[in-house]
This record gives structure tokens, sequence and C-alpha cells, in this order.
């Protein structure tokens, strides 16, 4: 995205570098930091990421009743056919051990007396959501970042935006960044690069993820050549609260979980029948029914109902939604509270192995910016803040003992420049997101259909031109990173002629076994479906 020599930069030399600080970023560079060096960098403060903002919990059969194996089971069944059932297998056998770890660290779970407790969400067909009041996301996050503190064994780079990876005789040698503070470019060389950015929610106007949000880590290794894939699918919440707010503030889906019900605009509860789970389907389930509720209540929002579950256990179960809720005037154990389906996680992604390896040697993705093959066409609830911590491990002791076999240090002086032709352009960089955001909600969100998906493919082609432009701030940036992942997924669902989790086709309303594939792109070549 930008002209630069190395010659001519700041560099940092570390063995590995880490880039996003949410629970994915922070426990790889943790994990490596106790026999490597580590270079974190992120794009904001620290704990400006998704996983702060994350409430409901984190999946791990821990009960008695439960086992791994009916949680593959639900997230099997939530992922409508297209988890990697080997990735899946992964992640729920190793939850136990990577929750204890991070208990170790001093991260604090609720309890229900002489155990811990455990809440149910959607498509989980028993309790089994490890939680924190309703901010079990900034638990897990303040606990790391704590670590960090304490541990002082990782460099920590924040308002450093990482801006594209650098490849050198076909092997990943670091990144490219932008300190924001100074406006310098800096170079970050090392034998490993992680990328774990988050996702993308903020291709649309209405998303509960933060500003950051802008897919910045997944266009990056597209960029440099790595595979991404499954770019049609983006989860929408069913319960953000409507209000003008951005991003919507979640109302979690355990509060569903804890007995509240979904209503319509005459107040009847309209998920029973729809599904055997009910209010507590999977989330792709509800939200296209929430969706054709709003239609046909003239687009009146649907409304949560917990006017039936005790006050003080709404109070104190979900002290953060409480007191959010008030400061909009609505009290929950009396009033229904308004909500709307929101962007909320991108199962997208640059396409891993089990060990987080992505097609470029030296280059891995974890979290929210890799695709691992675990979610599928539709995540189950809570196994996303799982996912980080069980790859990110894997990707760990994967570098560790890549770096330990190799014993060399990290090549300083390579030598990597870029010189493209770039058109300086000046626009009005949030009105341009504004545009994309609208276009991408309006024909690339819960509903889709050819006509909508090749409208807003030719409006975003109308702006190739703003890809090969010269700019020097992250808005621009970030633009650039949002038209890339728009393409990306607007084309990927116009590929898929089904309808399958999260990617609802209206004019192919059914799965169809001829679609029991992925769909990958990688720059200068075709798309490719595998």
């Amino acid at each position: 995205m930008v002209n630069f020599n190395t010659d001519n930069i700041d560099k940092v030399v570390t063995d590995v570098v880490v880039v996003g600080s949410g629970v994915a970023g922070l426990s790889a560079a943790l994990e490596i930091s106790k026999q490597f060096d580590v270079a974190l960098v992120t794009k904001s403060e620290l704990k400006e990421t998704a996983t702060w903002y994350a409430q409901g919990g984190v999946a791990t059969a821990v009960s008695p009743e439960d086992s791994p194996k009916l949680h593959l089971k639900d997230t099997l069944e939530a992922g409508a056919g297209l988890c990697d059932r080997e990735a899946v297998d992964v992640l729920v056998n190793e939850a136990s051990d990577r929750i204890g770890e991070l208990i170790r660290l001093g991260a604090k779970f609720d309890w229900q007396g002489d155990h811990i407790g455990l809440s149910r969400e959607g498509g989980h067909h028993l309790a089994r959501i490890l939680y924190s009041g309703d901010t079990t996301g900034s638990e897990i996050e303040a606990t790391l970042i704590r670590t960090a503190e304490a541990w002082k064994s990782v460099q920590v780079f924040e308002h450093r935006f990482s801006l594209d990876v650098l490849v050198e005789n076909g092997r990943c040698a670091g990144v490219v960044c932008l300190d924001e503070p100074t406006g310098r470019l800096v170079v970050h060389f090392a034998k490993a690069v992680i990328l774990a950015t988050g996702g993308a929610g903020q291709l649309f106007s209405v998303t509960t993820n933060p500003v950051i949000s802008t897919g910045d880590g997944i266009a990056m290794a597209y960029r440099a050549g790595a595979v991404v894939t499954d770019m049609e699918f983006i989860q929408f919440h069913p319960t953000a609260l409507d209000s003008d707010s951005m991003p919507r503030f979640l109302i979690t889906e355990a509060l569903r979980g804890a007995g509240a019900y979904l209503r319509d605009c005459n107040g009847e509860r309209f998920m029973v029948g729809r599904h055997p789970l009910a209010e507590l389907a999977p989330r792709d389930v509800v939200t296209r029914e929430m969706v054709r509720v709003m239609h046909r209540c003239n687009d009146s929002p649907i409304y949560l109902d917990a006017t039936h579950l005790p006050k003080e256990k709404l109070k104190k179960r979900f002290p953060n939604i409480w007191a959010h809720c008030r400061e909009n005037g609505i009290t929950i154990s009396k009033d229904f509270i308004p909500v709307r389906p929101a962007a909320h996680y991108t199962m997208a992604g640059v396409k891993t192995d089990l060990d987080g390896r992505t097609n470029i040697p030296g280059l891995y993705a974890t979290g929210e910016t890799a695709c691992t093959g675990v979610h599928g066409a539709n995540r189950l609830a809570s196994n996303s803040l799982l996912e980080g911590l069980v790859f990110s491990k894997r990707i760990t002791d994967t570098v560790i003992a890549k770096l330990s076999e190799e014993g060399q240090e990290t090549n300083p002086n390579l030598r990597i420049a870029c010189d493209m032709d770039r058109v300086q352009t000046e626009i009005d960089f949030k009105k341009e997101r504004r545009w994309l955001q609208k276009l991408m909600t309006d024909y690339v969100g819960v509903v889709r259909s050819e006509k909508g998906l090749e409208y807003a493919i030719s409006q975003l082609d109308s702006k190739s031109g703003l890809l090969k432009a010269g700019f020097v701030n992250p808005e621009g940036f970030e633009l650039q990173n949002m038209l890339t992942l728009a393409g990306l997924v607007a084309r990927s669902a116009l590929e898929r002629k089904e309808s399958r989790g999260v990617h609802y086709r209206e004019d192919y309303p059914e799965p169809s076994d001829e679609w029991l594939r992925h769909i990958e792109y990688r720059l200068t070549e075709d798309a490719v479906a595998l």
C-alpha cells in the first residue's frame, strides 16, 4: 500500500512479530516470549480489540453431563456441513487445557456454589459456557495485558498500523508499518509473523465490532499471496441493541440462555415452532427469522423480553447489560429490549492448517483473521475466544520448534523495496467508508440475491482506482483494506449459488450438496472452488 525501501526506514528486529493484541495475539506473544524475542504491533491501544467487547464467554465441556464429543456435535451442526471435523476435534479436546492456563494466569470466571458457572447459548444443547458476568472478553483481555506488563518479555508497539507483509524469496520476512505518532514507516523484520488483527465487521453499517475491525490482516495476507477462503460467510448476531450508537451494543445470547424470549411487534414469540431450540437456535436461523418478522412488521425492531426473570438475578448475572440499558431508558426487568441483527463475526479469513500455517512459509494467522475450518458456514456461539486460545497455542508450539531447530538469528540487513505508480487522491474518507458500509449492508448483508450482488460488485469495481491511491494516513489504508475485502465477500457470495449457514440467497433458498465445498481466492489467480 506504500512505497518504501528498507535501507531508508527504521528497523525493529526480533525473532517473531505478532500483529494484533486480542486474545489470539496476546496469548501467542506471551507464550513465544518465554523463549524468543517477540514484538507485538497493534494499531490502537493494547486493549482496543474485539476480545475486550466480547460478552458471552468461552465454550468448554467441563460439566459431568458434557463431553468434547457433545461439543463437537453442536459445533458441526451449527457449521452446516462445512466445518473441518479434524479442526473441530482439536478445538474441543484442547479447550480445557487452554482454560486452565488462563485461570492460572489469574482470569476469574463466575462460580455457582462449589462449581464453576455455566450458561447456555444458541446452538448448544446444554450449558457449557464459562463466563465472567457479561464482560468475559474484558476479563480475559485484562488478564493477558496484566501478564504482559508483569513479565516485560514482549516488546509492545501501540498505535502502529501494519500495512503489508514482506515476502523475500517466497518466505515471509516481516511487516512494514506506519508508526502513527511520528508518521514514519517502520519495518519489523522477523523469522515468523503471526497475523491476529481480528475480523471485518466494519464492512457493514450496523456492527458490534469496534471501529478498528477493518479486516487488515486478511487484506495484508491476500496482497502477499496467501490463500483466503470462505469469504461469503459473515455472521450477524441476532440481538444488538436498537440504537443510534456505533458500534452497536451487544445483548449477549446468554440472556436468552437464561430464559429471555424474542417477541415480534405484536408481542408474540415467533421462534417457537421455527426450530426445536426456539430462541436458542443457531444464530443464522434466528437472524433470518428476525429479518422476516421485521419485514412483516414494517421494519419494527424485535423485542427481547426478560421481564419474567427475577430482577436480582438479572442485575447480578448481567450487570453490564443492566447498566447500559438503564442509560438508554430501559429497565430490563420491566421493559422489552429493542434489538436488531448486526454484523458480528468473520468466519472468512486466511486459510490455515491445524498449526496456523498459511501457504506462505513463515506466515501464520490466528483468531478471527484465520479460517481454521472450525466454524464452517456458521460459528457456534462462544467458540471464538476458544479458537483464538487453542490455535494460537498450536502456532506457538510450531514456531518455537521451528526456531529452535533453525537456530539462526533474524537477518537485519535484508533489502526489500516497493516502488509503484500511485495516484495522489484527496477524498472524504468518512463519506467513502459510509458509502461502502451502506452498499454492503443493502446488498451483501443477511439476505442476498444475484441482482443485488452483481450491483454491489459493479459499484465496488468503480472504486478500484482507490486501491492504487497513494494514501499516507490510517483512514486511507483502512478504506483500501475494506474495499479489497468487500469485493472478495461479494464475489464469493455471488459464486455460491445456494443458501447455507449465514449465507442466504433468496434466489437459491435451499442448500445444495453440490456446494459442500469451499471457495478460495489468491491474488493473481482466479477464484478456485475446492
